[in-house]
């Protein structure tokens, strides 16, 4: 046994029986908002909605919640974030080094969110805890030895006014601490590519230099970089290049629907944690081992509210309300969704990412991710939301016996001008009976949701359903630059986008 890896492994479990989770959460998370709003008093933002008289108040998380508004991206950023791209101490002291590129899943134009020392300090302390908690899952020493392989967004930052961008993985490689360098892969050389398919094939020729036991990124990619990597090299299973495989990060995007595409390009089973990394911060990971649940990083210097995803915070268009219910950390219920806002020293306040929640273990803060609010399919009132949408392909899933890796839907005009809802359903095979997924989803969602089910006696007036190879969708993300790395499909689409991609597929 190495004796450097006995060392970190002995390290971790002493740390482990002195780590406890903190039992007074609005206390906690009153610490974390105290220390953003003095840090922050004196920025623009800081004087304008009166930081300094916040902190004289005996209940700051409610006097904070009262006099400062809920933001979204575009309005965070029209009144403040634009002009921290050129003036310092707008949101935050000094001007942010960095700033993620965000498309997320919207397909839209970029989302410029800021990234500060602090920040990035945030994202190298929660992934220590990530680290620490390893002691939880029995690993052998020597893994602590051996290569970390982080599957990310290019990290070829673009200069831009006062800052550099591009997305967060790519930010969060430039930043490597000098110790780890030893222990990245693939080097910042190869995670400067660009190009996603010169990318991985840069990394399947160096492949055999590397003894990795862990890999991070997102399911979707992560599986084409190894079938990329298993077919340069005639292997059988990934296995066959790394025998020391152990751990996989997933993030971004649920896992399930890939699970078993993994298992068919590994010999060994692997040891899956999931993690809650998005452009605004790091704000969970899995701390023990047989859950998929996450952690929520409490005292990491991140304020978190929750709004009820339901009629006390939303209307039935998933509109948020004007006065909507707002909780803290100790007011939450285990299995309610909710949406999610932050504060962070990047400068977001009580901002709204789009993300809902559902916490499964109070005791343990684990939570999981349920959807997004911005996912609500309802242009003929159907009000469906990505939890219910999420369910019922799972559903179909199993009674099909397939795979789906991805889906996207959008409500279309057919040739008479009345509205269906069109899915894509993305498979290994490609080969989903589609006319039963039609009957079987449409089945499913009635059962699921009575809105639907009134929407389709009305005006909803069919369903539509192709079937395709999961690559063909990624490829029609690439025609739009938008291959690899964060990137992820979006389920819920406009109809202009869904014909895009349907007349892609239709020159196949």
């Amino acid at each position: 046994m190495p004796f450097l890896g006995s060392l970190i492994k002995t390290a971790l479990d002493i740390n482990a029986q002195f780590t406890s989770l903190p039992d007074q959460p609005r206390k906690t998370q009153e610490e974390q908002l105290r220390y953003l709003i003095s840090t922050a008093e004196g920025t623009a933002f800081g004087q304008y909605y009166g930081f300094s008289s916040l902190l004289e108040e005996e209940d700051l998380i409610s006097c904070y919640q009262r006099r400062v508004p809920i933001f979204d991206y575009q309005t965070l950023h029209r009144r403040w974030w634009k002009q921290q791209q050129d003036f310092p101490n707008i949101t935050w002291p000094g001007q942010p080094g960095y700033f993620a590129l965000s498309s997320g899943t919207t397909g839209k134009k970029s989302k410029r969110i800021p990234v500060t020392d602090e920040m990035l300090h945030v994202f190298r302390s929660v992934s220590q805890s990530q680290i620490a908690a390893l002691a939880s899952f029995d690993l052998p020493a020597d893994l602590y030895e051996k290569d970390i392989l982080m599957l990310g967004s290019s990290a070829d930052l673009k200069k831009y006014k006062h800052h550099l961008e591009g997305e967060i993985s790519g930010i969060n490689s430039s930043n490597i601490p000098g110790w780890f360098d030893g222990f990245y892969k693939p080097g910042k050389e190869i995670a400067s590519i660009d190009n996603w398919e010169e990318r991985v094939a840069a990394i399947a020729e160096k492949a055999p230099e590397w003894d990795v036991v862990a890999i991070a990124g997102i399911p979707s990619w992560v599986r084409m970089m190894l079938i990329k990597i298993i077919d340069t090299h005639g292997l059988d299973t990934i296995h066959d290049m790394w025998p020391n495989l152990k751990l996989y990060a997933t993030g971004g995007v649920a896992f399930e629907p890939h699970r078993k595409s993994f298992e068919a390009l590994v010999r060994e089973p692997l040891t899956v944690m999931d993690t809650y990394l998005a452009s605004e911060g790091f704000f969970a990971f899995t701390a023990r081992p047989d859950t998929m649940n996450m952690q929520l990083a409490v005292e990491h210097g991140i304020f978190y509210e929750f709004i009820p995803f339901d009629e006390r915070g939303f209307d039935e268009t998933g509109t948020l309300l004007k006065k909507p219910v707002v909780h803290d950390l100790s007011e939450v219920e285990e299995n309610q969704e909710y949406a999610l806002l932050v504060s962070t020293p990047a400068g977001a306040w009580r901002y709204m990412i789009g993300d809902t929640i559902k916490f499964k273990d109070l005791e343990k803060y684990e939570m999981v991710i349920s959807g997004r609010t911005k996912y609500f399919l309802n242009v003929v009132g159907s009000q469906l939301s990505e939890e219910k949408l999420n369910a019922a392909v799972g559903e179909i899933a199993k009674e099909l016996g397939e795979e789906i890796n991805e889906f996207a839907v959008a409500a279309i005009k057919d040739e008479s001008g009345e509205y269906i809802h069109q899915w894509v359903l993305g498979s290994p095979s490609g080969t989903l009976d589609a006319e039963r997924a039609k009957d079987l989803l449409d089945t499913s969602l009635k059962k699921r949701n009575k809105n639907y089910r009134v929407a389709r006696e009305k005006a909803l007036k069919g369903v539509a359903v192709r079937s395709v190879k999961t690559e063909a969708i990624y490829n029609w993300l690439e025609t739009g630059k938008k291959k690899g790395g964060q990137i992820k499909v979006p389920k819920v689409m406009k109809e202009k986008m869904m014909r895009s991609l349907l007349e892609h597929l239709q020159r196949l």
